[in-house]
């Protein structure tokens, strides 16, 4: 089904994400494998090619267009190619809206153009030991001194690019008998004193994506390096996770995708019983299942690519893009290494790595559960 929410800019770009990946990335990513993160070299690399801050206006060293559809290429593009260990959808999708809607004209001379040249790598601390997707539940905490600077101690843990970043947005209570208006966003900069690197994680997939646990221990965050306002934060997080929801539903869907162009490939040249495995008539049914899946789902998310773009998609719609394709994404990616035999269970087969890499799609961004919960209290309110 021909996709219509695209024109010749974004093809345009696209074709330059492709170039980018097959020269910049995909030569090295099995050693990022190996060594648990990314090249800061490749950030830079982004940097230089225009990949970061596309809509960060140009007098801060971005691409100057508000148009979601940008970040899209970018994040369907690495799906399709399985470099996962690239942050770039963090950067982009998730902390770029924080800094463009309530930095403050000094703030972002300070830090957008390393954003968009690669120098600063991002990263939002959200997620603690003990709270998961329960983000009322946050006890990382910070008290204001006569300074007028704020003291920050806690935790965080599973913190995308949270070795590498330079950069970090801390979400953190500061005034605990106000319920969810106690919570602000804190930067936390490289080389701040008590703030430490935990351990990276060792985890099931994307071990190329550096993914740590953080540590603060009064740390001195001046009140120069308050996002927003103060005790705004919680609201804050519910106006950005849309978009957040929105990135994971288009890597779901570009992720299943590729692993039925992977599968319809092997289904080809696999033979079983002195045919190829693709003339099973049992193939061809799961073949066709599943490709019928990802165009439901492929219009489904590029609608809301639409709306989002235009300002009108919804918390709710959001949210069930995101569960509907982390979903599928792992229902297509098990069928096809079923379909692989005993090769897809092969890590040199990229259904394999697809497999690891795809399973956490339904967790992170808020669990599957909470996306459920989201439409149905809309439904009932």
């Amino acid at each position: 089904m021909q996709r219509d929410i695209f024109d010749a800019e974004h093809d345009a770009f696209r074709d330059l994400v492709r170039s980018f990946l097959a020269k910049e990335v995909a030569p090295f990513h099995e050693q990022w494998e190996a060594d648990g993160q990314v090249s800061r070299e490749v950030w830079k690399a982004a940097g230089a090619a225009g990949l970061l801050g596309t809509d960060v206006p140009e007098e801060f060293g971005g691409g100057g267009v508000d148009d979601f559809r940008y970040n899209a290429v970018l994040t369907e593009e690495i799906a399709a190619a399985g470099t996962s260990g690239l942050g770039f959808p963090l950067q982009n999708d998730v902390v770029a809206p924080y800094l463009l809607r309530l930095a403050t004209e000094e703030q972002k001379k300070r830090w957008l153009p390393g954003f968009c040249s690669g120098d600063i790598i991002t990263a939002i601390a959200m997620t603690e030991p003990g709270t998961g997707s329960d983000l009322q539940g946050i006890q990382t905490s910070a008290v204001q001194d006569s300074s007028g600077d704020w003291i920050l101690n806690g935790s965080k843990t599973f913190i995308t690019n949270g070795i590498m970043a330079d950069l970090v947005i801390v979400v953190a209570r500061t005034d605990a008998a106000a319920g969810s208006h106690g919570f602000s966003l804190l930067v936390v900069e490289r080389g701040m004193a008590g703030f430490e690197r935990g351990r990276r994680l060792n985890k099931v997939g994307m071990k190329a994506q550096d993914t740590a646990e953080l540590s603060f221990t009064d740390v001195r965050v001046p009140a120069a390096n308050v996002l927003g306002e103060v005790g705004q934060g919680f609201i804050y997080l519910m106006q950005n996770l849309a978009q957040e929801r929105l990135s994971i539903a288009v890597g779901s869907v570009a992720g299943a995708e590729a692993a039925l162009r992977h599968t319809l490939q092997y289904a080809k040249d696999r033979k079983a019983f002195g045919r190829p495995i693709g003339n099973f008539q049992n193939t061809r049914f799961e073949l066709a299942e599943m490709d019928t899946e990802i165009t439901i789902a492929r219009v489904f998310v590029d609608r809301c690519i639409r709306e989002h773009v235009e300002g009108e998609l919804s918390i709710a719609d959001a949210a069930k893009a995101k569960w509907w394709a982390s979903d599928l994404l792992k229902r297509v990616v098990d069928r096809c290494v079923q379909l692989h035999g005993g090769y897809g269970y092969m890590l040199e087969y990229p259904i394999a790595k697809a497999f690891v890499d795809s399973r956490v799609q339904a967790i992170f961004g808020g669990t599957n559960e909470i996306m459920k919960e989201i439409i149905g209290r809309t439904l009932l309110s």
